[in-house]
């Protein structure tokens, strides 16, 4: 299969959210917030999530001075990491086999462009990537550099 998988109802709704909400986060820690906040309203991630018992306030304080630099995914894409969550959502939509990108396509995603800041917001709410990715029966796929 080698057409680009096209974007779910869900998942289109929460690309055009992650845009608006993104320019207003002070960090990459904070961008990862806003992503998980939007996406465990919405489709497959959001059952995922909430079944995890992921809440929309943090369980714990979130670290300070931490969030660093975004992985290259956001690099690569000029610093837009909208672009960059939705292009590695379409390949690991893609790797998968899928005609269709969805929400748990786009949290693998966000997983990959943010790295470790997302696995500290997970963390402050009660889970870890391992645990979401078992839930979700995925894994990540392997990129070039790693």
């Amino acid at each position: 299969m080698n057409a680009r998988p096209a974007l779910d109802t869900d998942t289109t709704m929460v690309l055009g959210m992650a845009s608006t909400a993104m320019p207003f986060a002070s960090s990459p820690e904070a961008e990862a917030e806003r992503w998980l906040r939007i996406l465990r309203m919405h489709g497959e991630a959001g059952t995922t999530l909430q079944t995890l018992g992921v809440s929309e306030a943090p369980l714990e304080a979130p670290s300070q001075g931490a969030g660093g630099e975004r992985g290259t995914a956001a690099q690569g894409n000029g610093g837009d990491v909208v672009a960059a969550v939705t292009e590695s959502a379409v390949e690991v939509a893609h790797q998968r086999g899928a005609r269709t990108v969805g929400t748990s396509d786009v949290l693998v995603a966000v997983m990959q462009v943010y790295s470790a800041d997302f696995d500290r917001v997970l963390r402050v709410h009660g889970t870890d990537r391992d645990e979401v990715l078992a839930r979700l029966g995925a894994k990540l796929p392997a990129t070039p550099d790693g």
